[in-house]
């Protein structure tokens, strides 16, 4: 996994954010699914591969890199995890826990580590009230879709707070 990531995203910045997510993947799997080892490593690689099509491919984005997993028989699990990331684009909707957690995951790491880069202390002191006042800001991260934050959030019952605490002490070690 870290060698396709590697070779087909030469963005460092991109690599950085799909490592993140899958940090994140994998520490909710174990804290909040208590999910054994194996299981965790699904979604874990879910978070790694996500958006691995994204850059060189942008109008195909997650066709491509499904069909590469799909080649080198990847858990199926896995890759309906990766089609469901984005469903209001990909038209795949999230089904279980996995596959929304990573819609959820998405977008909101990318915004939080938005919000580290301006800080200089990065993540250490960054509390949950910052995050959500930034949120409210259109023009901060605005490449950061807020719709599909919202959406995300309203196909799991687990609030926002409760997220962004979770993404900011698991994010934080994949800097």
């Amino acid at each position: 996994a870290n060698q396709l990531l590697n070779e087909w995203v030469p963005n460092e910045r991109l690599r950085l954010h799909m490592k993140q997510v899958a940090a994140v993947m994998k520490a909710w799997a174990i804290e909040k699914e208590n999910a054994d080892e194996q299981t965790a490593r699904k979604w874990e690689l879910a978070g790694l591969l996500h958006d691995a099509d994204w850059e060189k491919n942008p109008d195909d984005h997650c066709r491509i890199i499904i069909e590469e997993l799909e080649k080198r028989n990847i858990d199926p699990e896995v890759i309906h995890c990766i089609a469901s990331h984005g469903p209001r684009y990909f038209g795949v909707e999230p089904q279980n826990n996995m596959d929304k957690m990573i819609y959820a995951f998405d977008e909101l790491s990318g915004f939080i580590h938005a919000a580290a880069l301006i800080r200089p202390t990065r993540y250490e002191g960054m509390d949950v009230k910052s995050i959500q006042k930034k949120l409210k800001t259109p023009s901060f991260a605005a490449q950061v879709n807020r719709d599909d934050i919202s959406d995300a959030l309203s196909r799991i019952n687990i609030p926002l707070e409760e997220l962004i605490l979770f993404i900011i002490k698991h994010q934080q070690i994949i800097q």
